[in-house]
């Protein structure tokens, strides 16, 4: 056994190396003529029944709007149900034929189990699950004095999506249905103070990527990988090491700092138009998959930026983080934030 592990140490990294080489170019060129076939082939909604977690704010929210103007049937849920309410509104002016909405939290079993009945006996099938729930925790893992109170973020991030998936995966057999998943670059572009998202948005990914396997071409799953993009979270609200929800525009600028921040509505429009092709993995926006390659090519050099833009030093405010003095420069924040996630002190400028 060990021998055979000796000649694979020596034997693999070269096979490898050479065979990438002569099969990623037909590789390739074959994902851009699939890809071809895909567009033209696009699944038209209309009429088809899509059920969105998390919808009254931020992404879900746009994706309710989106599936509404090409015709699809909506179930939408949330923990907020006067927010959902008025999204259930604004997706019926918008064009969706039928919208019911459900007041649940998807850290809890029953209440998945809940959503996915009233759906069905609403609509009778289910052909999109979009798993959007999820919430940021912000800390140092040193600073979190009780760890059970982080529980949270993966009850809602990970298992909520599993909860909910489970449920609706019957269904979802029977339509030939997709399951869109609303993973994170975090996943590999892993900043600090978000230890327990970062974690949560790793375990997603590498849940729906092994259920994708699983379940072969009976139900479609994509998964979304977003960069930076206009939300609540973006807005600088988030869990606390102490588990209470806040709202911190200072935090914000440092944990997002330079980096620019994607418009909502075009997140939305891209992932709906990714999952109705088929589409993999979609990232929005798009440039974010480099992240990625420097990521696994270069780690120790993520790893020495990741310290050097988001860490201000031992002993010193997280406000002096050079992320956030980047940000103080004139002129930068209104360059690379949308307005409606700026400061109301930024707005009134």
């Amino acid at each position: 056994m060990e021998l055979i592990n000796d000649f694979l140490n020596l034997t693999a990294p070269f096979f490898t190396f050479f065979g990438l080489c002569f099969f990623l170019p037909p590789f390739y060129f074959s994902k851009f003529v699939q890809s071809i076939f895909s567009t033209i082939s696009s699944e038209n909604v209309y009429g088809k029944v899509v059920l969105i977690t998390g919808a009254s704010s931020g992404i879900g929210e746009q994706l309710a709007y989106e599936y509404a103007s090409k015709g699809a049937c909506l179930a939408l849920t949330a923990r907020r149900k006067n927010r959902l309410e008025e999204v259930a509104e604004i997706a019926r002016e918008v064009g969706s034929p039928n919208v019911v909405t459900v007041h649940a939290d998807v850290s809890k079993p029953d209440d998945c189990r809940r959503i996915v009945d009233e759906t069905i006996s609403h609509f009778g099938r289910l052909d999109h699950l979009v798993n959007n729930a999820g919430i940021m925790q912000i800390s140092m893992f040193e600073n979190i004095e009780e760890i059970t109170r982080t529980r949270a973020v993966m009850d809602t991030n990970f298992w909520g999506a599993v909860y909910t998936t489970r449920a609706a995966l019957p269904y979802l057999r029977q339509s030939n249905g997709k399951i869109v998943a609303m993973s994170s670059s975090a996943a590999w572009l892993t900043a600090p103070r978000m230890s327990f998202y970062n974690a949560s948005k790793a375990a997603l990914l590498n849940f729906f990527e092994t259920l994708r396997i699983e379940l072969g071409s009976d139900v479609h799953i994509t998964i979304v990988t977003p960069g930076y993009i206009e939300s609540e979270l973006t807005q600088g609200k988030y869990v606390s090491g102490e588990g209470e929800l806040v709202v911190n525009q200072d935090i914000r600028d440092v944990q997002i700092g330079a980096f620019p921040v994607t418009s909502v509505s075009g997140c939305a429009k891209g992932i709906v138009k990714g999952v109705c092709r088929k589409e993999r993995y979609v990232t929005e926006p798009s440039w974010f998959k480099v992240t990625y390659l420097w990521k696994v090519f270069c780690p120790e050099l993520i790893e020495w930026g990741c310290r050097l833009m988001f860490l201000s030093g031992h002993g010193t405010p997280e406000e002096n983080a050079l992320n956030k003095k980047i940000l103080d420069i004139p002129g930068v924040r209104s360059a690379l934030y949308p307005e409606s996630i700026r400061t109301p002190e930024i707005k009134s400028e």
